[in-house]
């Protein structure tokens, strides 16, 4: 069995993309492997005003800029949707829905993906009246009403985004105190955004087979156009339930240097276990697992 690439880059958030970059330019044959567009988490957040060099950009804007440095330097991303990884000593194989690929490196960079409330017909309504991404779903709902749910800096920042091309917009939180920070808190309290505190969607309401509001635990029934959710993240890492890489709820365990328990498997970003979960930690990380596969070249 021969490699076909010395290390496959699973995801092309700012993590997978970032590690690319460097393998690239440090003249090691890689590969993106990824099922959805390039950019993961960050084409969700609609401004960016922590990271170095931007007092504010959007966040699909960064994630298009660092995509472009993928092009410039002819990194080799195909789309698949990785269903396992298996590893075979030195050797590494990578399985997608279509076809399987060998290497002799793994980074995982899968990031996490929106939780869900959990609710019936979630699914049936999710794109068609259920969103998880503000910044890319809000402008259909121009000039219409909609909710958000959630007390955390994504769910605030999102719903002073969609307050500034709604007609009207709700924030439902199941506390009475959010966890934003105080800039966000401020943007909102100046926003014209409703806020319910103490109270949680417990039902969707529907209208001739279409989404048409929620019903809240206080019995309250809201007509709204749209639902936004914002109630934390989940890890990517089903692909990993047959594997023997360590997890824990979900998140991958690594190194100093990025490594999982298993020589030549790696993962960075937010699908790792850690306490920060930030843009430029992703990066960061992503930078010492790259380095860490040059210094074993």
């Amino acid at each position: 069995m021969k490699y076909q690439y010395n290390t496959i880059v699973i995801g092309s958030g700012v993590a997978g993309m970032t590690a690319a970059i460097y393998l690239k330019r440090s003249n090691i044959s890689v590969m993106i492997l990824e099922k959805e567009s390039p950019g993961g988490q960050v084409n969700r957040t609609s401004d960016i005003e922590n990271y170095p060099g931007f007092s504010n950009i959007k966040g699909p804007d960064l994630a298009y800029n660092i995509f472009e440095q993928i092009n410039y330097l002819k990194i080799e991303y195909k789309f698949g949707d990785v269903k396992k990884i298996e590893s075979h000593g030195e050797l590494k194989k990578v399985i997608t829905s279509d076809n399987e690929y060998i290497c002799k490196n793994i980074i995982i960079a899968t990031g996490r993906r929106p939780r869900q409330l959990g609710l019936e017909n979630e699914e049936k309504y999710s794109q068609s009246g259920i969103s998880y991404c503000a910044i890319c779903d809000g402008p259909l709902y121009k000039g219409k009403k909609t909710a958000v749910v959630g007390g955390g800096n994504s769910a605030v920042e999102e719903a002073v985004y969609l307050e500034g091309i709604c007609e009207k917009v709700y924030l439902i939180h199941k506390r009475d105190k959010f966890t934003a920070d105080e800039k966000a808190q401020k943007k909102l309290l100046d926003s014209n955004v409703e806020i319910i505190y103490n109270n949680e969607v417990i039902e969707f309401l529907d209208t001739n087979g279409k989404f048409s509001g929620i019903k809240l635990k206080d019995e309250r029934e809201i007509e709204v156009d749209g639902l936004f959710i914002y109630i934390g993240n989940t890890p990517e890492t089903k692909f990993l339930e047959k594997s023997d890489v360590i997890t824990e709820n979900g998140y991958v365990i690594v190194d100093e240097n990025m490594m999982t328990n298993i020589k030549g498997i790696y993962a960075c970003g937010d699908v790792i276990k850690k306490e920060f979960y930030q843009i430029s930690t992703a990066i960061g990380e992503a930078t010492v697992a790259s380095l860490s596969i040059k210094k074993d070249c």
